[in-house]
């Protein structure tokens, strides 16, 4: 059964979580992790959002 759509408004927070499949690990080395970090900060501040954790 699929999962419903989120729903998404403005001014509103979202929960997002990351995880691989079977909540293995995503990150294998600190410069994989470094390089996705970077990504988001570059996104979020496109975007204007803030990302809190």
């Amino acid at each position: 059964m699929p999962r419903h759509a989120r729903i998404v408004a403005a001014g509103f927070p979202l929960h997002a979580i990351l995880r691989g499949i079977d909540r293995s690990a995503i990150f294998f080395d600190d410069a994989n992790y470094r390089a996705l970090l970077g990504m988001l900060v570059e996104r979020a501040a496109a975007e204007s959002v803030w990302v809190h954790a």
